[in-house]
């Protein structure tokens, strides 16, 4: 009595095909992904050359304010993107960013006129009106500051890949600048710079000879 021979399926050309794009694929995003690769960078001797031009002075702006104080901020930011109706895993992102930065407090003496000074005529007594201190834009360092994690759907991990800058930390970097910002509204920065511009020029009236420097704030 003869056995019977079972069929054996083939896989399709086009299955194989896309099978083995696949895996080269997955194969290539892991050796960028997870540095699997260091030695590729010695076999070839990998070099960096900084071919920047020269930096050229645009404009000269003279300054007329007086930064009195300057605070320092640390902020945590987690922001997070996703689709509508598509899983995190597939598309989405979301970044832990810790972002540390200054706010500068200053007074703007260019726009202190005339009549905003009073002096005796002996100079031995000053009094000054000041507009009211003023805060700077946050400026963030890059030293202090850094991603704590980052988390990528598939898709964005693909399109990183193909993107003239990957990892856009833009977004994250703008908004822990706003809110290092609105932290400096609510601090008590700008009254710290008017103190501090009140004893500056008292002192430096004082070294002129006056006696009685009055500085106040505001129209």
């Amino acid at each position: 009595m003869t056995t019977p021979i079972k069929a054996v399926r083939r896989m399709p050309l086009w299955a194989k095909v896309l099978s083995g794009v696949i895996l080269v694929f997955a194969l290539l995003l892991a050796g960028l992904r997870l540095a699997v690769l260091p030695v590729l960078g010695d076999i070839f001797g990998e070099q960096t050359h900084d071919r920047s031009g020269p930096a050229l002075l645009e404009s000269i702006q003279d300054m007329s304010r007086y930064d009195a104080a300057s605070g320092n901020f640390q902020v945590v930011v987690d922001l997070e993107k996703d689709t509508k109706y598509l899983p995190d895993v597939i598309k989405g992102n979301r970044v832990l960013y810790v972002g540390a930065g200054t706010v500068d407090a200053y007074v703007d003496l260019g726009k202190v006129a005339k009549s905003d000074v009073t002096v005796n005529k002996d100079r031995t007594s000053a009094t000054l009106r000041l507009p009211h201190a003023a805060l700077g834009k946050p400026a963030l360092d890059p030293d202090r500051s850094y991603a704590v994690s980052k988390q990528r759907g598939i898709f964005d991990r693909i399109t990183d890949l193909f993107s003239d800058n990957p990892n856009n930390e833009q977004a994250v970097q703008k908004l822990a600048a706003q809110h290092i910002g609105d932290a400096a509204k609510e601090s008590e920065l700008t009254v710290r710079a008017e103190q501090n511009t009140t004893n500056m020029l008292k002192g430096l009236l004082g070294s002129l000879g006056f006696t009685e420097v009055t500085v106040t704030y505001g129209t």
